[in-house]
């Protein structure tokens, strides 16, 4: 008996020193974070963040006057907890290059019933093991043959935006967003979409409807946590739209399990991967179930939300806004029209795989826009060890830290005139000097976006095809849109563009 009972007093007092510990360990870490400067807290329970508990274009319009008002460095608080926000090239380049803090930060937790631990949440090894497996799957001899399937849908979208012409304008937002789902299925995951089928627009106004929940939860940040979420307002409409989500996305997965056991038969029998050396997404991670067994179907179903979602929603953003600014600007029109004909040779010829890789000023044009509107806005990391900052602040391990890629982009120190849309900026003479990690619209370091070549040749094929038979015309600028956060930089109202035709 006395025995137990001096065990019992042993663990209980082990219990609490590890609680005192980690409590000190708290008040000290606290105690660090303080001296960064930042708004008041609006009152004792929401901390600073409440101030951003309004609509979602003023918390938008209120990130950034803190940018301006803070720079180069802020803490924004909820509770006891304090998050730094990083606003210098410096801070993203030791935060981004380091391997140790891979791991992401937690508003990634109202992403998780959506989609799961794949590449974009993840973390660790099986982070590791992920970006292993799906690194051949854009490769540059699987882009080369994605150019095809690019050029045809962008000869439909060519073909729906024909049918709008007598409107005084189109909302463009909606039939980009149409075209790269439909890429992204038929080329990563090998399916066919036709947009006749309630579930392809369902899936599409649910990812929208996604995109605010997700804003909510992390602007109420008490919501991230999963249990406290039960109780949210928005809780039952998130569940009904995960399961819109994945039954979407589980279908596609089925249909390519059908088409690989009939190929399996055949094949030869294949329209889109006929004769591939390497394989494309879906295809891969198929693969890697079957044979290597180190992706399950949990796993598979994960990817494929991850990038049913990134893959399309990030590159219809960028192509929307992409029209605007370049409707806003002729000269810059004028440019890619006169590139596209000298290196196509003609402007109703289809772009090839070569020929979009020549063209440099589109590419300048397409940096220029994502500078301008970077597809994803902010992104967070969990820090694997103390950081101490450019400017000298000490940050505690584990500490939740944000990166505000837009307001990095907007930064006058190197962008002068930011608001200025210039494709020059990217001329060679002009980056050479530039901090490299002044411009990250793909995220850098090891969990830099594997998509990025895929989104970019994308970008160029649809323009391409789209200048090569319009002449657009302002009906939306920059000062007349007004952005929200969300999960992907968005527009209060749909970008509105004018359509003429060229010849």
């Amino acid at each position: 008996m006395f025995v137990l009972n001096a065990v019992l007093y042993f663990v209980l007092l082990t219990v609490i020193i590890c609680f005192v510990l980690k409590i000190k360990n708290l008040l000290k870490n606290r105690k660090q974070l303080k001296i960064i400067p930042g708004p008041e807290a609006k009152n004792n329970l929401g901390g600073s963040i409440a101030h951003l508990q309004t609509s979602l274009d003023v918390s938008f319009k209120t990130l950034r006057k803190w940018a301006k008002l803070y720079y180069p460095i802020y803490t924004v608080t909820i509770l006891n907890y304090i998050s730094p926000i990083m606003l210098h090239p410096d801070d993203f380049e030791l935060i981004l290059s380091n391997p140790k803090h891979i791991e992401k930060s937690d508003v990634y937790n109202v992403l998780h019933g959506w989609l799961g631990t794949g590449l974009l949440t993840s973390t660790g090894q099986k982070w590791l093991n992920r970006r292993k497996i799906l690194t051949p799957a854009f490769h540059f001899s699987i882009l080369q043959q994605f150019v095809e399937i690019f050029n045809k849908h962008t000869d439909d979208l060519v073909k729906n935006f024909g049918k709008l012409l007598d409107q005084a304008y189109i909302s463009v937002d909606s039939h980009v967003a149409q075209f790269t789902l439909k890429t992204v299925a038929e080329t990563a995951m090998g399916t066919k979409l036709k947009f006749i089928k309630k579930e392809e627009i369902e899936y599409r106004q649910a990812i929208i409807d996604m995109g605010q929940i997700a804003a909510y939860r992390m602007l109420n940040s008490w919501f991230i946590n999963g249990f406290v979420n039960l109780f949210s307002p928005n809780y039952f409409k998130e569940k009904k739209l995960i399961k819109t989500l994945h039954n979407f996305t589980r279908s596609i997965i089925a249909d390519r399990e059908q088409i690989t056991e009939k190929l399996n038969d055949d094949p030869d029998d294949h329209e889109v991967y006929k004769g591939r050396k390497r394989m494309a997404m879906l295809d891969l991670l198929l693969k890697t179930k079957n044979e290597e067994k180190t992706i399950d179907e949990k796993g598979i179903c994960e990817e494929v939300d991850t990038f049913m979602f990134e893959g399309h929603d990030t590159t219809a953003t960028a192509l929307s806004f992409a029209l605007m600014l370049i409707a806003c600007n002729k000269n810059v029109q004028d440019l890619i029209v006169e590139e596209i004909e000298a290196v196509t040779g003609a402007l109703n010829k289809a772009p090839t795989f070569n020929d979009l890789q020549q063209m440099k000023y589109l590419e300048r044009v397409l940096k220029e826009v994502l500078r301008l509107y970077p597809s994803v806005a902010l992104i967070g990391r969990k820090l694997g060890e103390e950081l101490i900052t450019a400017t000298g602040y000490r940050i505690p391990k584990d500490t939740f830290v944000y990166l505000q890629i837009y307001d990095l982009h907007h930064n006058p120190e190197f962008y002068p005139d930011p608001e200025k849309f210039d494709p020059d900026r990217f001329l060679p003479e002009n980056t050479k000097d530039r901090h490299p990690f002044a411009y990250v619209p793909f995220s850098a370091g090891p969990r830099n976006c594997i998509g990025q070549k895929f989104a970019m040749l994308e970008l160029k094929a649809a323009l391409c095809g789209i200048l090569s038979q319009y002449v657009l015309e302002p009906v939306d600028t920059p000062d007349t849109i007004t952005l929200v956060v969300d999960v992907v930089l968005r527009t209060k109202d749909k970008i509105k563009v004018k359509f003429l035709p060229r010849f």
